[in-house]
């Protein structure tokens, strides 16, 4: 018998059994009496912050019921793993503590059980032999000592492997996000901004060494900060700079020449000639320096210097591509703009300074990589879906106390902060207003131009859901080159649909409120749904950028799931179904009447190939997207798929897999069909080939020998829980479904207007 492995958590393994088909080379193993929360966990312990990633699974499984079974029968979907080994579902989670409050981080471990069975964690950096004991004793989990720049290098190629918009670039002022190709990422530069500072060359996974570095780092700005401004944490001498004038103190180009350039060399008047030179030809003492002055000047100085070194580094190297790392950066717009602008400067245009969404976290992250078997090596990008719930703990590069909790303690949260009038910020609780750089200070930039305050510039950093069922859409016709917003999110555009989102909000909430009933928990619920969402909108209208490359699916999307974080399941659910039954009452009618006409639209090359006969090949399976529930599905796609499979058509009805407005779901879809086969032949024979029709399904054998002659009316889910769709994270029905597609049809503003009217396809399609 194989020894018990100490470094990862222990498993119930009673009563397990294999939930699934036999078909199926890698089911799920149900384990009833396990938690439902299994946890690894990674911690990187500085000098200065602890930051954490964890992993949680939650027991989120559907049914299989004999519809779906049926359904991944025909589709091909039972024909052998595609997969080394399963990958678990689950979500990753990052957390920060300041090292001196140690005992904070020890019981948010506790308090959500991250240690329970755990009895080796992994750590990095030089708190995991300092504070051992200290985890030994209160947690009883042993430290397992991973390499520092293992760690570093790991994390960030997964990051930029596995996440779609994770780096971006930072230029007066301005974020942009930037797309990696996975074919052209070694190798690159990673500069790791710590204490002191790391170069390291990555050429590969695995294959990297540290090319250089200095003493000179964010310990050193911290450090002689604190010694000249008397500032406590590094957050507040950071927003001591927001303040500042550097020319005060610094010796700028304009101060040599009389208040001009040095235009022969490329040199502005507002360039720094000499840190802190203007105080040699001053008789003061520090007493006489104001601390922000003192601050800035400091960060200009020690962001300078890591800049040029780096780029210095590169050429060295003969690189392009320089990624920043390392909480020094912690979203901070000047730290960032300072060190772009001295890579663009030195390499004249020629090297581009980048950095990370999750910066601070890479150690952490290369830790809990570190596990055998953590499944994130086969997550590929689709795989991944990023959301900002109220209670993610992590906001920019600031601190704000213990991550929230369960649903009460958010609730209570909320409602303590609209009691006291104070402005709440998503998704985090934030310090009082005073302190969140909120108030626009204008900061000079090397050229002199104004930089927003580093709260409005921080970007946010939310939850990581591992899907692994999610695939991309293997009709798009160039995946690569995809973009499913049909425009992107500027300002302007967003001040539209804030005021959109915004005056429907009321409206949305009253119908939520009644879908659970109208009890007071359902308003007490529906109140902090709409304080939330409120954040969100508040947040994205003083940085669009905040949440990662944002477009109006995004937003869409992240009203559903916050409604979903508030338990509202369905906020529609009473309108659809009542729109259901009124739309049913009338199909026969309908149908009698489309039946009587001697000729329909004319859809020219369409209408054609639609109607022909099935001996000169009519579409052999068309994917119908559907929209909302009532008439628009009853009335309208029913039709048009009786239409299709009259004449040799299968039909694939593809529909959200959780609500979304009013829209239908793949849940609702089958009982909708079921009622409207009762009034037409041609429906019920295709639901019943499709194994859409309950009373059907005992009649349908295991190896589908006795399938019936008509075509099949099918039902997948689509993956998404938004009124738009990205086709690059699709179920992996609705991607085994379209492979034998040769016609799409998108049904829809959200799906068709909204996004994908650009959208290109490898066969025909209607928008």
């Amino acid at each position: 018998m194989l020894p018990r492995s100490s470094s990862r958590p222990q498993l119930d393994l009673s009563g397990a059994a294999i939930h699934g088909t036999l078909e199926d080379r890698n089911p799920t193993i149900l384990l009833p009496n396990q938690s439902d929360d299994i946890s690894h966990l990674a911690l990187d312990i500085g000098g200065s912050l602890i930051k954490l990633v964890y992993f949680s699974r939650h027991a989120e499984l559907s049914t299989e019921d004999k519809r779906k079974i049926s359904t991944k029968r025909r589709l091909g979907m039972f024909n052998g793993g595609r997969r080394s080994y399963p990958i678990l579902g689950g979500r990753l989670h990052f957390v920060k503590f300041e090292t001196g409050k140690l005992n904070e981080c020890l019981d948010f471990i506790s308090s959500k059980q991250l240690h329970r069975g755990v009895f080796c964690g992994k750590a990095t950096g030089g708190g995991a032999y300092k504070y051992a004991d200290l985890f030994k004793e209160r947690l009883g989990v042993s430290l397992e000592k991973e390499d520092e720049m293992d760690c570093l290098v790991s994390g960030a190629n997964f990051l930029l492997k596995a996440i779609r918009h994770e780096a971006f670039t930072h230029m007066d002022g301005h974020k942009e996000y930037v797309q990696i190709d996975q074919n052209d990422l070694f190798p690159f530069l990673l500069v790791n901004v710590g204490s002191g500072v790391s170069i390291i060359k990555v050429d590969g996974h695995g294959k990297f060494q540290r090319v250089s570095g200095t003493n000179v780092g964010g310990g050193t700005y911290w450090g002689l900060g604190r010694l000249m401004t008397k500032c406590k944490s590094f957050d507040e001498l950071l927003e001591l700079s927001q303040r500042g004038d550097n020319s005060t103190m610094d010796m700028l180009v304009g101060d040599i020449y009389g208040g001009l350039d040095y235009s022969k060399i490329g040199l502005s008047a507002s360039t720094i000639a000499s840190s802190f030179g203007k105080i040699i030809s001053e008789n003061k003492e520090l007493s006489d320096y104001r601390p922000e002055d003192i601050s800035l000047s400091l960060l200009r100085m020690i962001s300078y210097n890591i800049g040029q070194i780096s780029y210095l580094n590169a050429l060295r190297y003969g690189l392009k591509r320089i990624f920043f790392g390392g909480f020094f950066i912690r979203g901070h717009a000047y730290t960032m703009d300072t060190i772009s602008f001295a890579v663009n400067f030195w390499s004249k245009g020629e090297a581009q300074a980048m950095f990370l969404r999750h910066e601070g976290f890479l150690g952490a992250l290369g830790a809990f990589m570190s596990y055998e078997k953590h499944g994130l090596d086969d997550l590929r990008v689709h795989h991944l879906v990023e959301r900002f719930p109220m209670g993610a703990p992590y906001v920019g590069g600031k601190i704000h106390g213990p991550p929230l909790g369960d649903l009460n303690e958010k609730i209570s949260w909320m409602e303590k902060f609209v009691q006291k009038g104070t402005q709440i910020i998503a998704p985090v609780p934030m310090g009082v207003p005073a302190t969140t750089g909120m108030g626009g200070f204008e900061r000079p930039t090397s050229k002199g131009d104004i930089l927003r305050s580093d709260a409005s510039a921080a970007l946010n950093v939310g939850v990581l859901h591992l899907v692994p069922t999610l695939d991309v859409f293997p009709l798009l016709e160039d995946p690569k080159t995809y973009e499913p917003n049909t425009i992107d999110l500027d300002q302007d555009e967003f001040k539209y649909w804030f005021k959109i989102l915004s005056d429907h909000l009321p409206d949305l909430v009253d119908k939520a409120v009644a879908s659970e009933g109208g009890t007071d928990d359902a308003k007490r619920r529906g109140d902090a749904f709409a304080h939330a969402f409120s954040a969100h909108l508040a947040r994205l209208m003083e940085e669009p950028a905040a949440y990662g490359k944002f477009g109006l699916a995004n937003l869409l999307e992240l009203r559903e799931e916050c409604l979903r974080e508030f338990q509202f399941v369905d906020a529609y659910i009473s309108i659809k179904q009542r729109e259901n039954e009124a739309s049913l009452a009338v199909l026969p009618d309908l149908l009698m009447e489309l039946d009587s006409m001697n000729e329909i639209d004319d859809f020219d090359m369409f209408k054609k190939r639609m109607l022909t006969d099935r001996k000169d090949q009519p579409y052999k399976r068309a994917l119908l997207f559907v929209d909302n529930s009532g008439a628009d599905v009853v009335l309208g796609m029913l039709p048009l798929a009786r239409e299709l499979l009259r004449h040799g058509t299968e039909v694939v009805l593809v529909a959200n897999s959780l609500p979304a407005l009013n829209d239908v779901t793949a849940n609702e879809l089958p009982e909708i069909i079921a009622e409207a086969s009762k009034h037409c032949g041609i429906l019920r024979k295709a639901a019943e080939a499709g194994g859409l029709l309950v009373d059907a399904m005992a009649g349908i054998q295991d190896d589908l020998k006795d399938t019936p002659e008509s075509v099949p009316l099918m039902v997948v889910e689509n993956g998404c829980g938004s009124p738009c769709i990205d086709f690059r994270q699709v179920s992996s029905e609705l991607a085994a479904a379209a492979k034998e597609a040769d016609l799409l049809i998108l049904e829809g503003m959200g799906r068709s207007l909204h996004t994908n009217l650009n959208a290109r396809f490898k066969c025909d399609a209607l928008k």
